[in-house]
């Protein structure tokens, strides 16, 4: 193998994503002498741009896709590599890509991102949007679409009903309200109203929900009707690459079949029994559907609550896998219970000079009370750039203490065109019967979470323009004891900022 390497490189970092390019950003600029190697599989790469420190640990970005020259421009020590891993040989330091090139390396750090868990394999019907390149066939097969089945309850789910128009959106969550990994139900009634409210235009306030609804029963479907103006926004680019950044949704048209509206169910409490095509269904002894709607829709869709749906594309939004496959072979990764690999708290995996950033890797060191792991682009972009940090400190010789963003889970993100901030223990995770909630709801404006335990304060989720983020953070990590205050902590008529300034 050794006399096969094309070239050896101080490190090599796997994925063009935001882990792996913060990560090949961090390493080229920290040891400019440094030769640096960035393997991707498609021609462009996520960027962070507008970055911005919005407290200790909150922190707002845009991910743009760029053609990878932008970074080869920006350092002149680092290689793109435009291929994918198709094996790694550990004890060799070297990797081999799928046009048979291989490449040694001092230092590797893995950043191939999660791979999205599909319903079923290998039906065109059944889409799971990851990349660029899904979300294009998803828009394709939508423009024809007169209703759609969206399964899954966590952020692309969220935004893809939000934002589909002119179809009708049968949405199948598996849990008693809506967003159950941001949110508890009270934050999904809050939200709830928006799906009929009128969608406001870009960079416009959010406008008032007209009228609110009942929360259904276990297993009942909750409908919303709203009549939706085509607004054409443009087509993003085509080609193949990394896991899709926030606001992706704003590069291009969700708009379905129909002209003028659309209409979204909501199915509590259920998941897919099973995906039919016309002929099986119409074969089946489950089948319960009136004969005349059989063969009406080219896929059927069965939960398992008993309701059986014809639509045009289910779309498979039930998260994602850590992309672990080509690295396993023949080397000795320890793997966390979720398939991750399992890091330590210098981003190192079990195999020597071998780090790993993002969603492909799971943080086994104790972390702090404050913060848990969830794949999200925030995470990814401090795991990449903690992993280039420890990594340039290895290599010199340098002490490295585990960043302060580990210490408060921390997350902005929009739903619903409402700004999100989700801080700490913010679903009261792991915290058992010792919490004790504290709410404020404004309709149409703000909700308001904070989580105690204790008397402390220990998560908080803010939806709206609450302006609360950084004096809430404050309070999560001096654990200043308020049980003093009780319920007037969140009294609308006292100024909490400037009181805790």
């Amino acid at each position: 193998m050794a006399d096969k390497i094309e070239k050896t490189f101080k490190f090599v970092i796997v994925g063009g994503g935001i882990a792996g390019v913060t990560c090949a950003e961090q390493l080229s600029s920290q040891i400019q002498s440094a030769d640096v190697a960035l393997i991707t599989a498609g021609p462009h790469i996520k960027a962070v741009t507008n970055y911005k420190q919005v407290s200790k640990t909150l922190e707002e970005f845009d991910v743009e896709e760029q053609p990878s020259s932008v970074l080869e421009e920006k350092f002149p020590n680092l290689t793109v590599i435009h291929s994918v891993v198709k094996v790694l040989h550990a004890k060799l330091h070297s990797v081999e890509t799928a046009d048979g090139r291989v490449f040694g390396y001092e230092k590797l750090c893995i950043c191939s991102g999660g791979r999205p868990k599909l319903l079923t394999q290998n039906n065109p019907y059944v889409l799971g949007i990851r990349d660029t390149d899904s979300a294009q066939e998803f828009q394709k097969q939508l423009s024809n679409a007169k209703r759609i089945v969206v399964v899954g309850n966590g952020g692309i789910a969220l935004e893809l009903v939000y934002e589909v128009e002119g179809c009708e959106v049968i949405w199948a969550v598996k849990d008693k309200a809506i967003g159950n990994t941001f949110f508890d139900a009270g934050a999904a009634q809050f939200l709830i109203p928006s799906l009929e409210a009128d969608k406001p235009e870009r960079a416009a306030p959010c406008k008032r929900p007209r009228y609110t609804t009942e929360e259904p029963a276990a297993g009942a479907s909750q409908s919303f009707t709203a009549d939706r103006n085509l607004r054409g926004r443009g087509s993003g680019p085509t080609e193949p690459g990394s896991a899709l950044g926030p606001d992706w949704h704003e590069g291009i048209v969700l708009q379905g079949a129909e002209q003028v509206s659309r209409r979204v169910s909501v199915e509590y409490q259920c998941e897919v029994e099973k995906i039919f095509t016309a002929e099986e269904l119409f074969n089946s002894p489950q089948q319960t559907l009136r004969p005349e709607t059989v063969g009406t829709w080219p896929v059927y869709i069965q939960l398992t609550n008993g309701k059986t749906f014809g639509c045009d594309i289910v779309v498979s939004a039930t998260g994602v896998l850590p992309n672990t496959e080509p690295f396993l072979h023949g080397n000795n990764f320890a793997l966390a219970d979720d398939g991750g690999l399992q890091v330590n708290d210098y981003m190192m995996t079990s195999e020597s000079d071998v780090y790993a950033a993002g969603d492909v890797c799971t943080a086994c060191w104790e972390h702090s009370s404050m913060w848990q792991q969830m794949r999200l682009w925030t995470q990814a972009r401090q795991m990449g750039w903690y992993a280039g940090r420890c990594m340039a400190a290895h290599v010199l010789s340098e002490p490295i203490e585990l960043d302060f963003c580990f210490e408060l889970f921390s997350h902005i993100t929009k739903f619903f065109n409402y700004k999100v901030v989700l801080l700490g223990k913010f679903n009261g995770q792991g915290l058992g019967p010792d919490q004790e909630l504290l709410v404020r709801c404004t309709k149409g404006l703000e909700y308001v979470k904070v989580v105690l335990s204790g008397g402390r304060m220990v998560g908080a989720v803010l939806i709206g323009e609450t302006d609360l983020e950084e004096t809430f953070e404050n309070l999560i990590l001096n654990q200043m004891d308020l049980t003093p205050y009780g319920e007037e902590l969140l009294n609308p008529n006292i100024d909490i900022e400037d009181y805790f300034d």
